[in-house]
């Protein structure tokens, strides 16, 4: 069986991330429509940064609001821009990073949704991407995001599981690297081809942050009120989301 390594981080990831785990999104949306209904009818414009395959854009695209969409990879630009294609919805969708962004216009909201945010190479990054959602929303506007905590990489991760689509597997192996602060996950693939199966790999990295680093950060860019949720409210009774593992933060940007 031939095998080799991916020379760009998640190309495979995102060529069958709509595949691999679409049954997971309708939870964010569910969680999203909850921590936001009050906010969503007044946003006029946002920016979904790490925004994948443009799912949460295309929602917001969907309600007439102005949408934003950023990546790093290329590939999943190019799938979200051939996703807003598909629907005819409006979708300015920018190659970029999440710690260096910029857009035309400050926007009301921008999200950053299904642990994202931990994929940052460092601990240090967390303030750059904080400090360009600043920069790129409006006074008063809104920053929302999920994280996973070191509960979740340090108990969850260490694990093997796979999902199988039709010509395609998907293996993950987990582990938690204590002195990097860091959970990791090898990614296995097979990919049936002509003449057999090609086998593909793999890394992802995240790295967590204590709430207190969170909220220090989110402070010092000018974000006065924060707020947080613990997942496990939203999922009673899911072991991979007990208290702990993951918050969502939704934080106000000051009015100057």
């Amino acid at each position: 069986m031939p095998s080799t390594s991916s020379k760009r981080p998640y190309k495979l990831l995102a060529r069958y991330y709509d595949q691999m785990f679409a049954p997971y999104v309708s939870w964010w949306r569910r969680v999203r429509r909850r921590l936001l209904g009050e906010i969503l009818p007044h946003v006029r414009s946002a920016c979904d940064i790490c925004c994948g395959t443009g799912t949460t854009a295309l929602e917001f695209a969907r309600r007439g609001i102005k949408v934003y969409a950023v990546d790093l990879s290329p590939t999943m630009c190019r799938l979200a821009r051939a996703k807003a294609r598909r629907a005819g919805e409006p979708v300015t969708v920018i190659r970029g990073d999440m710690r260096t962004f910029r857009l035309r216009d400050q926007v009301d909201l921008i999200t950053c949704e299904f642990d994202a945010l931990n994929h940052v190479s460092r601990k240090a990054d967390l303030a750059k991407v904080v400090k360009a959602a600043a920069r790129a929303l409006r006074p008063g506007g809104h920053f929302y995001f999920d994280v996973n905590n070191r509960l979740h990489l340090e108990k969850n991760w260490p694990s093997t599981w796979w999902i199988e689509k039709p010509g395609v597997v998907m293996v993950m192996r987990g582990s938690y690297d204590r002195r990097r602060a860091k959970g990791c996950e090898n990614v296995e693939w097979f990919i049936r081809k002509a003449g057999g199966w090609q086998r593909f790999r793999e890394r992802v990295e995240e790295v967590w942050w204590t709430a207190s680093e969170i909220r220090q950060a989110l402070r010092a860019a000018g974000f006065p009120r924060i707020q947080s949720w613990d997942a496990s409210l939203f999922a009673p009774g899911n072991p991979y989301l007990r208290a702990g593992c993951r918050t969502f933060y939704l934080a106000q940007k000051g009015a100057s």
